[in-house]
Parts: structure tokens; sequence; C-alpha cells
């Protein structure tokens, strides 16, 4: 082979060569960006925050008319959901029940008879429209010593004394000297304690559903699932019941599972403290 022939020789090898060198560049590259595209990516669990837990709703569970005896204390035991207890006064077993719901964890407060509309049995010392300023002051103090636990007060019976702004302007100033707060179990659609409250600078809240003006179970379930979307609704809801047994019953059985539903239960004086 001529000198001239053997040098274009070996620059076609070169040529050769070259490409299949950059060719081979090309796939490493490829094969680079593939690996790194691809390549599984180390993802720390994002933890998510109390204020980022969504409730659907607050519900504040008030059990009425406590005091008469001690028979649902067996029940109360294994509701483990909280809830406040309206005690009446100066019953035969007021200041045992009180200590007992306190000392279980549950919240107290004064369940003050009030007078209703009509003829109704009125409990001793019943705050009446014809009871004087001092009258009215008095049993508001003496009811309070028989229930030291107290956080609050809610009127028993009442639909014509919370339509009264006298009386309970004067019941308010009692409840207020003393830094508690006033639950309307609003019997009435004429009360006129709400308007009060808020002139008055009181913390306040109201009744939304009552959960068992009928004993019958499946009544008391369809007036939770009202208290429920009430509660969606507005953001928190207010259930009165009563010491009475299938209040009690169905409360420990649908309490859990509403919890897991999204709702929490709260005490009445988590929704007075809060900007409702």
């Amino acid at each position: 082979m001529t000198p001239k022939k053997k040098r274009k020789s070996n620059k076609n090898n070169n040529g050769v060569l070259k490409f299949i060198i950059g060719i081979l560049l090309v796939f490493v590259f490829l094969q680079w960006v593939f690996v790194t595209v691809n390549k599984p990516r180390k993802v720390s669990p994002r933890v998510v925050g109390p204020s980022e837990v969504k409730i659907k709703g607050r519900i504040a569970i008030v059990i009425d008319d406590w005091g008469y005896n001690l028979n649902n204390f067996k029940i109360v035991e294994e509701i483990k959901h909280p809830f406040t207890a309206a005690v009446l006064p100066n019953l035969a077993s007021s200041v045992k029940v009180a200590k007992e719901l306190n000392a279980r964890g549950f919240e107290v407060i004064l369940h003050l008879p009030m007078q209703p509309h009509g003829k109704n049995h009125l409990e001793k010392n019943t705050i009446r429209l014809i009871s004087s300023e001092q009258e009215i002051k008095d049993i508001v103090g003496r009811d309070l010593e028989n229930i030291v636990y107290a956080k609050g007060i809610s009127n028993h019976m009442g639909s014509e004394a919370t339509e009264d702004i006298r009386v309970m302007g004067i019941v308010f100033s009692e409840i207020k000297k003393r830094n508690l707060y006033f639950l309307d179990s609003f019997v009435s659609n004429k009360s006129v304690c709400e308007k009060l409250a808020r002139k008055s600078g009181l913390p306040f809240a109201k009744r939304d559903i009552f959960l068992d003006n009928q004993q019958d179970p499946l009544y008391i379930k369809a007036q939770i699932i009202k208290l429920k979307k009430k509660a969606r609704m507005q953001g928190y809801a207010i259930g009165i019941g009563h010491d009475r047994k299938n209040t009690l019953l169905v409360l420990k059985e649908v309490m859990p599972q509403i919890e897991k539903e999204g709702y929490k239960f709260v005490l009445v004086s988590d929704l007075v403290k809060s900007e409702r």
C-alpha cells in the first residue's frame, strides 16, 4: 500500500472510531438521564399539626336535672367523653351528685329553678316574677353554696322568668360577680337572655337541640343526628338531655361513633370562652 493510500485508510478508521465513541457517549448520557429522572426520591412524611386537623364541628352535651338520685351513675362511669351536668340545688342527692360528677371530670353547673308559664310543679326556692331583688340574690347565693363546683348556671324551666328583663338582669348581675357563665336552656322564643347577656358582657351560650323530649332511643338518636347537622353548619352545637337511663345509654353508644366521624365533644365552657 502506498503512503498516500495508507494515510487515507487511517483517516477513515479514525472517523469510524470517533463516530463509535460519539454513539457510546450519547448512549451513556441518555442512560444517566434516565437513571437520574427515575431515581426514587426519599420523601419525609408530612407531619400534620393540631391546627391542620379538620374538625367537622364541636358538640357540647348538657345533661339536666341531676340531684334526685344516683341511679344512673353506673352508666355515667362508662361514658368516656366530656359533658356538662346541670345539677338542681337542695335535693336529696344534689351535693353528692355534684361532687361525684366533678370528681369524674365532668363539668358541673347550677340548674337554677325559675318560673315557667302555667302551673307546673315548682322546686323549692324557685325564682319568680314577684321575687324581690334581694330574694333573687339570696336564692342564687344559697344555691351556689349548695352546688360548690358550679362553673356556670342554666335555667330549670323558666319560660316566663327568662322573658323578664328585670328578673334576668338581677340574676345576670349575680352571675357576673362570680365570674360564671349562663346557659340559656331556651325554653321560650321570647327569651331576653341572649340580648341581655351581650349588653352586660356576660359569658353566654344557648341550647340548640333538646335530645329527649321523647324517651324512645330511636327518637334520641334522631335528635343527635340533628345536633350533628347543626354543629357542622355553624361550627358548634349544644344539645340538652336529662338524667334518664335511655338518654345516657344512647350517648354512651353514639359518642365514640360521632367522634370517629370528625366531631369533637367539648364542655359548654369551651364554647362560651371562644368566639362563637
